[in-house]
């Protein structure tokens, strides 16, 4: 991991952009900690970190005020990292569909969602191997948010991540409901229940498919981009109980 930058926001948040080999990435610590900071990993779209900054300083501000330090990745094929044609191909044909008002097939789904997560998971682990190396960070480690799928794959397979908080607001290969019941870390499952773009029964459907004792699903009225403050608030809170 190399260090191309920082700077103190106007909190004392200390932002560090950061490369692993080819993957840029941003990792912020609060102000002061007296013990390591536990970590959480911020998950998003692969629309491009400079496009998700404001939002993902956002929560990393809010996540800093609570003791925590975060961190997040370049997804493979997004921003400044080399184009993915696959991937393209596959957003171009779920454009046209929804465009056209047809039903976004399994196939679509398939091709955008299960590269991306073959791909990014591996990443995020060596993300994680890295910065749990770093002096000030310490366990345990939580995820949130992000393409769902991304979460669920980390979820089975990384031991290092506690907890998690997904935001059900992207599509599911039917495969992923398999991978789902192996799911057993407590879940904190954002859904914005007149999401435009994605179906609110799949959504149900996942949640009831995770394997997890304890599961909590937020419903909140609105649409994608209409989440209330107050469900940032129980996230973290959610966070803070199982991190801390």
């Amino acid at each position: 991991m190399h260090f191309t930058s920082e700077q103190h926001l106007d909190d004392g948040v200390l932002e560090r952009e950061f490369t692993l080999g080819e993957i840029p990435g941003i990792l912020w610590t609060p102000a002061s900690a007296s013990a390591p900071a536990p970590l959480i990993l911020l998950g998003h779209p692969p629309l491009g970190l400079r496009k998700m900054y404001p939002r993902l300083v956002a929560r990393a501000r809010h996540s800093a005020a609570e003791g925590f330090a975060t961190a997040t990745i370049e997804l493979p094929g997004s921003g400044d990292r080399p184009r993915w044609p696959a991937a393209e191909q596959a957003r171009a044909d779920l454009r046209r569909a929804m465009e056209a008002g047809e039903p976004v097939s399994d196939e679509i789904v398939d091709a955008l969602i299960l590269p991306l997560v073959d791909k990014a998971v591996p990443e995020w682990q060596a993300a994680l191997d890295a910065l749990l190396t770093l002096p000030g960070i310490g366990g345990p480690v939580g995820y949130s948010g992000g393409v769902i799928s991304i979460g669920i794959r980390l979820a089975v397979v990384e031991p290092r991540i506690s907890a998690a908080g997904f935001f059900a607001g992207s599509f599911v290969p039917r495969a992923m409901f398999e991978e789902a019941r192996q799911v057993t870390i407590p879940l904190h499952v954002l859904l914005q229940w007149d999401d435009e773009g994605n179906d609110r029964q799949s959504a149900l459907d996942l949640f009831d498919a995770f394997g997890s004792k304890e599961k909590t699903l937020h419903a909140n009225m609105g649409g994608h981009t209409g989440v209330p403050q107050f469900a940032g608030d129980a996230a973290a809170q959610f966070f803070t109980r199982h991190l801390k």
